[in-house]
């Protein structure tokens, strides 16, 4: 454990840029393109000498995320240390480098790459003591990574015990909505405290789907209750929290159009934002899960899901059966939706200005 305390502090590096220096930065679309172009990254290494590298990373995107594909089974904290820095140093605006670590069984940093074990959230949600210490080991373990960014707490309640993709796993604090959001706030300034993002999901509920949306669509109109956006409201109205994921979930409780609520203004600009006041960045979960592959296309959810108020779009090259997804195809296609008048540029201003807050140190 001795390699896990050598860089205290090391994220804190990647967000030493001010809001000011970044956004003076904010001199063509291509750039506030990139920076809402979140992509997985293959392999365990990066070659800084690969030109390569300085094409991908040249205003196409704006944060990178890590799947367990890209944990060395050897050296493992070393390697991804290095690739962080690496990519870090490529990039004139500070990058997201994020990771899902929830805990439990959604877990990369595992005890095999010689890291330190984790229990899930349902096992958290028994003691906030529990969800305290984990949280802050969690975030201290990203921090000396260069890892700045966890997609986590999970804001779902455990509604449905045949959950598949929540329940299942343990993932969900509890199925008491005010339990969940405090378990929430505690994780969060956790990661706060170490400089580390975190991220609440999935908006505006999936506890209570019985469908998996890595596989296909999920319809949780019959079950889903409004008790679901409890957690949110309390830490959008405390301002304990700066992003949100959403979920690939039909709820036609709040969009009677059947559009998943990745893509449905209704649900991102109209009941998040304009109703509940939030004013930080909208990630999607990732466009490469097969809801939405199986039902719409590449451009067509682009453009739905940004004109419905996404920010960060993740591709993350890490769904079986998905078609591979490059940074350099995406940025094409939006590009391409606003100098057709799709998308307007003053809705691309918007995400960027909210990303560069998102990116200024805490």
């Amino acid at each position: 454990m001795k390699q896990l305390v050598i860089l205290i502090g090391v994220s804190l590096f990647f967000f030493s840029h001010s809001r000011s220096q970044v956004m003076s930065t904010a001199d063509s679309l291509d750039l506030k393109i990139g920076q809402m172009i979140m992509i997985g990254w293959n392999g365990t290494s990066v070659d800084p000498f690969d030109p390569a590298i300085d094409g991908l990373l040249n205003d196409r995107v704006g944060g990178v995320i890590f799947f367990e594909k890209n944990i060395s089974p050897t050296d493992s904290y070393r390697k991804l240390l290095k690739m962080s820095m690496t990519l870090q140093q490529k990039t004139r605006i500070p990058l997201l480098i994020a990771i899902d670590q929830e805990g439990g069984l959604v877990n990369r940093l595992k005890p095999k790459y010689g890291f330190p074990g984790t229990i899930t959230a349902a096992e958290m949600g028994l003691n906030p003591d529990s969800t305290i210490f984990y949280g802050n080991l969690t975030a201290g373990i990203l921090a000396t990574l260069g890892i700045n960014l966890n997609f986590a707490p999970v804001a779902d309640l455990a509604t449905n015990p045949d959950n598949p993709i929540i329940a299942k796993y343990g993932r969900a604090f509890s199925d008491d909505p005010e339990e969940v959001a405090l378990h929430n706030q505690l994780w969060i300034e956790t990661h706060r405290y170490r400089r580390v993002h975190s991220v609440m999901k999935h908006f505006p509920g999936h506890g209570s789907s019985k469908e998996d949306t890595h596989l296909g669509m999920a319809d949780v109109t019959p079950n889903w209750d409004e008790i679901e956006l409890i957690p949110y409201k309390k830490l959008i109205e405390s301002g304990h929290v700066a992003g949100i994921m959403t979920a690939h979930v039909v709820n036609k409780n709040l969009d009677p159009s059947g559009l998943p609520s990745t893509l449905s203004k209704k649900i991102v600009q109209g009941l998040l934002r304009d109703e509940m006041g939030f004013n930080g960045v909208v990630f999607s979960d990732d466009m490469q899960m097969h809801a939405i592959t199986k039902h719409y296309g590449l451009e067509k959810s682009i453009e739905l899901g940004i004109n419905a108020g996404l920010d960060v779009l993740i591709f993350s090259n890490n769904i079986h059966g998905s078609q591979e997804r490059t940074a350099d195809k995406v940025h094409k296609i939006i590009k391409d939706l606003v100098k057709e008048g799709k998308i307007t540029p003053e809705r691309i201003d918007a995400s960027f200005r909210r990303i560069m807050k998102f990116k200024e140190p805490f």
